[in-house]
């Protein structure tokens, strides 16, 4: 009987393993298609991504929604390469945390800028689906 409890354990854990890891693909694939999607000036995908209550952290700026996705689509910042380097993902109850070093070029106020960043972005789910509820960019000193 202890054989059968513990076999029984071990499929759970497994299975809830292999759930977990899913998860964490599907979760990067997002973050990847946002990217993307940044780069495109896709404002009507990033918009049904973005929760209504998002923020966005950049290096001179903290934008709601509206002006986060107004910035892009009038090129504001142009997002022209994002090289991912690294990503991670941590869940925690409903709440994930996708964390990426990247290598980024942008056209901000008409400059070409390159920086090596640490990017968090915390997904919430609402209604059966993630919703990108915080960006944030952290500068690296070390690229």
């Amino acid at each position: 009987m202890t054989a059968s409890i513990l076999g029984l354990c071990l499929l759970t854990a497994s299975a809830s393993a292999a759930s977990h890891a899913k998860e964490e693909q599907e979760l990067i694939s997002l973050s990847r298609d946002k990217w993307r999607w940044m780069m495109e000036r896709n404002v009507d995908s990033l918009a049904a991504l973005f929760h209504e209550q998002a923020v966005f952290v950049h290096m001179g700026a903290t934008l709601h929604k509206n002006q986060e996705l107004d910035v892009i689509k009038s090129g504001g910042i142009v997002y022209k390469n994002v090289e991912i380097q690294d990503t991670s993902v941590r869940l925690i109850g409903t709440t994930a945390i996708v964390l990426s070093k990247i290598r980024l070029i942008a056209v901000v106020g008409g400059n070409e800028v390159t920086n090596p960043f640490m990017v968090t972005e915390v997904y919430v789910q609402q209604g059966g689906t993630r919703k990108l509820a915080s960006l944030s960019f952290t500068r690296l000193l070390n690229p």
